[in-house]
């Protein structure tokens, strides 16, 4: 096989048949004329054949050179396909969410179908784990945790900082109208949430009663105890018992009155919820648009955190 020329000869060889004259060749490319006529004649050189003819002031391309030209802008003009081809599968290339289990059924999910109408063309894979990725491998994905694990990535904000209130079905507070005290809820069955070991400020039930009663609670009746928060809130509207529900997680069945708020005061958690991203993340358009509707959805929560505090 030849050996080819070099390519930048080549595109300016292909540049000049293309619009016929030097000086519109330097405009195109942004060289200078002399650059022009140096690669054109370095090519001539490397092909040892002659490729331009003066035709009065012009130079003019020979026949054989019309048919080399032919053949090389079919080759450009793959380039310029395969270019395209990159954009547009950059443009619609998938955009990955890692996300804490419950946080993504419980919070994310409910609310994506309003991102993915402004955001037609785009697929979302969403990916449900409670084990942190390493953040040199996030590439294109977000990944949305909560506390600690969210100040290890290099980029990340704030989402915001949720609350946890006492909640149970409406069919539970009919037969414990006691409920909506603190005193009476003390002694009626509970849902536990297990955060984890890794999690030790994080509220439990024994939390929002110290902080309801005067003194300590009698020991408390847990029926379930549960490593998911969202098998709490299931087992709550099942009529188990009263959950310690967080309010991102609950909102959709208290809405629906699956739920019943059993009290208006909060417990704010420890740490905020973050979304973390990798080094070439937002290089796609729809990632910087999910982080942008993501900021947007979530200020209102953040400004009344700053608000009460």
């Amino acid at each position: 096989m030849a050996q080819l020329p070099p390519l930048r000869a080549m595109q300016i060889f292909e540049v000049f048949g293309r619009l016929g004259t030097v000086h519109a060749t330097a405009q195109e490319l942004n060289v200078t004329p002399g650059a022009v006529s140096q690669q054109l004649r370095l090519l001539e050189e490397h092909l040892d054949m002659v490729l331009l003819v003066k035709d009065g002031r012009r130079a003019a391309l020979t026949p054989a050179a019309r048919g080399y030209h032919e053949l090389i802008s079919q080759g450009f003009g793959r380039f310029a396909l395969a270019q395209d081809y990159i954009a547009e599968h950059r443009l619609a290339q998938e955009l990955t969410i890692s996300c804490l289990p419950t946080l993504l059924q419980r919070w994310l999910n409910p609310l994506l179908p309003a991102f993915q109408t402004a955001a037609q063309d785009s697929t979302l894979r969403l990916i449900a784990q409670d084990l942190e990725p390493d953040s040199h491998m996030l590439e294109h994905t977000f990944r949305l945790t909560y506390g600690e694990a969210g100040r290890r990535y290099t980029h990340s904000r704030v989402l915001f900082t949720d609350y946890c209130f006492p909640a149970a079905s409406p069919d539970f507070l009919a037969r414990h109208p006691e409920a909506r005290t603190a005193e009476g809820l003390s002694r009626l069955p509970l849902v536990g949430i297990d955060w984890g070991a890794q999690y030790t400020t994080e509220p439990h039930w024994r939390d929002w009663f110290k902080r309801q009663l005067a003194s300590d609670p009698a020991p408390l009746r847990h029926v379930a105890v549960y490593s998911a928060s969202g098998m709490g809130l299931e087992a709550a509207a099942a009529g188990q018992g009263a959950v310690l529900a967080q309010w991102s997680f609950a909102r959709d069945d208290l809405t629906s009155g699956r739920l019943v708020r059993l009290s208006q005061d909060r417990l704010y958690l420890p740490d905020p919820y973050f979304v973390c991203w990798g080094q070439t993340t937002l290089d796609q358009p729809v990632a910087r648009q999910f982080l942008n509707w993501l900021m947007q959805m979530t200020k209102p929560m953040r400004d009344q955190m700053q608000q009460e505090n």
